[in-house]
């Protein structure tokens, strides 16, 4: 059996139509829903003023700014009362000090002038005469006989402490001492890298000998010396 196609049940007849037909209803559907608005009831809002909302804030500190007070009114000037000149003012007489040739001359016996003993120190590279170490009376050169008996002593005399050995401690300490008026030894002073060392520095120094005091200008004074002494371990 043959099958026929009713001309008047074509189903694409019109579709175009149709198409735009139900763009335009779904465009407008869109717009409409994109330009809708809703306005909120406005007898939903509490309008009045809340007073203890504003009590409860706080109120920023302000900080008083002092102004200095003024400054005190200047002083009043003196009045200078004008005294009338009435009273007569005696002259000052000042006599002249010269004397003439009739006055006689008074002689004025000389004045003892005494010497003052001043406790002088000179230091042994500018004394005239340096000290004396024993042994170096006859010596030609005193100077250099009192640096060399001074390190011949210190060799002799001379012991390495056992403590600073055992700590193994070394270094040079420096000696200042004065040679009195008397050519005595005294106002020792020491500054080294270890106390055990300025005590046996201390010590060699003591045992020096009395000497011939240094002089400068014919008068006995104080001479102060410094030597160095090393202490090295072997």
């Amino acid at each position: 059996m043959e099958l026929k196609k009713n001309p008047k049940a074509d189903v694409g007849k019109n579709s175009s139509l149709y198409f735009v037909i139900g763009l335009a209803a779904v465009l407008g559907l869109v717009y409409g829903a994109m330009e809708w608005k809703k306005y909120d009831n406005s007898g939903d809002y509490d309008i009045s003023m809340n007073v203890e909302d504003q009590l409860d804030e706080e109120v920023p500190m302000t900080e008083q700014i002092k102004t200095p007070p003024p400054p005190p009114p200047p002083a009043a000037p003196e009045i200078i009362e004008v005294v009338e000149d009435e009273e007569e003012v005696e002259e000052t007489v000042i006599e002249s000090t010269e004397t003439s040739q009739d006055e006689e001359v008074m002689e004025i016996e000389d004045v003892e002038v005494e010497e003052v003993d001043e406790d002088l120190s000179v230091p042994f590279a500018v004394i005239e005469d340096v000290p004396v170490f024993p042994g170096c009376e006859r010596a030609s050169n005193k100077k250099q006989c009192f640096q060399d008996m001074m390190q011949k002593h210190i060799r002799k005399n001379f012991r390495y402490p056992e403590i600073a050995q055992e700590m193994g401690v070394q270094g040079r300490v420096n000696v200042v001492f004065v040679i009195q008026k008397d050519g005595s030894i005294g106002n020792i002073r020491m500054r080294g890298p270890d106390k055990n060392l300025e005590k046996e520095a201390l010590r060699i120094i003591n045992k020096l000998p009395k000497m011939t005091p240094g002089k400068q200008r014919g008068r006995a004074v104080k001479v102060p010396f410094s030597i160095p002494i090393t202490f090295k371990l072997q």
